[in-house]
């Protein structure tokens, strides 16, 4: 379907796809059974200047919206959603400097994630908050001209690789969520470390460790935004990452269709390619229909977002939900299409439908959205 992209957009859309075609699929299944960080891919899509895509211009950026990082990362989620996923929380963590840092600090973190030579995290998830955030444990100090962070977070993107942390802790208890406050905090800060890696069932080339904050000192200026803020910030950023989620989603499951459509194509069973049985060709066909419908969804979400709506909370849900169940829909279809040669690490649907199961987790479960769908038609129909 011809979705009426302007020319910079099918440059990003042409670039994602050559970077995925000659850098993302030759390497991700080595990646994924090392549990390798792809920096030197990263490198290479830094030298494209697709980490700038939502950087304003006058920090070196593409000056894109929504819509443009989507449209990379549909590429990138075709060839390894790991990888996708590294790009895409690099993003996450710097989406609360764009959205109420000071210019001081966009003027310091932003060129350095903008040009790719330097990796941002977003620090939310705890132990004991992960669908419901307002049980974050972690806190934030005032002490002279210094906040002292104490806490761990759980589960963290980019844990270990990145250098610059978007964190949230709480800095005043009895105001509930309007308590929570985020910081910046600085690979090599004192008192601040990461636990090792953890051995995830999917997304491997994907960094996921702690953030360990024992007395950790940053300056006074490192709070994004004003204290009180935090959750606020949070919202925002994931009401507007979320198609990201979304995108990566409908990119998996289209690297699963080709996969299996290619091998009905050549598998020959009682006489004849197996694409010519007409329960294969049902089960590709609900493959396909989900699959477009899935992008068409995605790419209307995020023009909407760019819109700058003023809530963009159900959209942004919406996408993220029905994309991500096509994924692991698809990637489980593609497996049975595949029957025992897609159970085998040779091929690559055994991978894509490990890593689809995460995109029904994180940034928000899926039943966590249609809870925010539900609340929003709530608010709608009492109108």
């Amino acid at each position: 379907m011809d979705y009426f992209l302007t020319e910079e957009q099918q440059m990003i859309v042409d670039i994602a796809r050559q970077i995925t075609d000659e850098r993302i699929i030759p390497r991700r299944a080595e990646l994924d059974e090392k549990h390798e960080f792809p920096r030197a891919i990263l490198n290479e899509i830094a030298q494209a200047d697709l980490f700038g895509i939502p950087m304003p211009e006058k920090f070196g950026g593409f000056g894109g919206g929504c819509l443009d990082i989507v449209l990379a990362l549909e590429q990138f989620g075709r060839g390894c959603i790991g990888v996708g996923t590294a790009f895409a929380a690099s993003f996450l963590g710097i989406y609360p400097i764009l959205i109420g840092g000071s210019e001081e600090m966009q003027q310091k973190y932003l060129p350095d994630v903008a040009t790719g030579r330097r990796f941002a995290a977003f620090g939310l998830t705890e132990a004991n908050a992960g669908s419901d955030a307002s049980g974050i444990q972690t806190t934030a100090v005032l002490d002279g001209d210094h906040w002292v962070l104490n806490g761990t977070k759980q589960w963290i993107t980019n844990g270990g690789e990145a250098e610059i942390y978007s964190v949230v802790a709480i800095t005043d208890r009895s105001k509930g969520p309007r308590g929570a406050s985020m910081f910046v905090v600085e690979a090599g800060d004192p008192g601040f470390s990461c636990g090792p890696k953890e051995k995830k069932m999917g997304i491997r080339a994907s960094s996921t460790t702690e953030l360990i904050f024992k007395d950790c000192r940053i300056p006074k200026d490192r709070i994004i935004g004003r204290a009180g803020t935090g959750f606020i910030t949070v919202m925002k950023t994931l009401d507007f990452s979320r198609p990201g989620i979304a995108a990566l989603g409908v990119g998996l499951a289209q690297g699963a269709l080709d996969e299996a459509a290619r091998y009905a194509k050549q598998r020959v069973q009682f006489g004849k390619p197996i694409i010519a049985f007409q329960a294969v060709q049902h089960m590709l066909a609900d493959m396909a229909i989900g699959i477009e419908a899935a992008r068409a969804l995605v790419y209307n979400a995020s023009r909407h977002i760019d819109a700058h709506p003023k809530n963009m909370s159900k959209v942004s849900s919406m996408c993220k939900v029905f994309a991500t169940d096509v994924a692991m829909k698809v990637a489980t279809d593609a497996v049975q299409v595949m029957g025992g040669y897609g159970y085998m690490c040779e091929y690559p649907v055994e991978k894509m439908m490990r890593d689809a199961k995460i995109l029904q987790i994180y940034e928000g479960t899926n039943q966590i959205q249609r809870n925010v769908i539900g609340q929003e038609l709530n608010r709608e129909y009492a109108q």
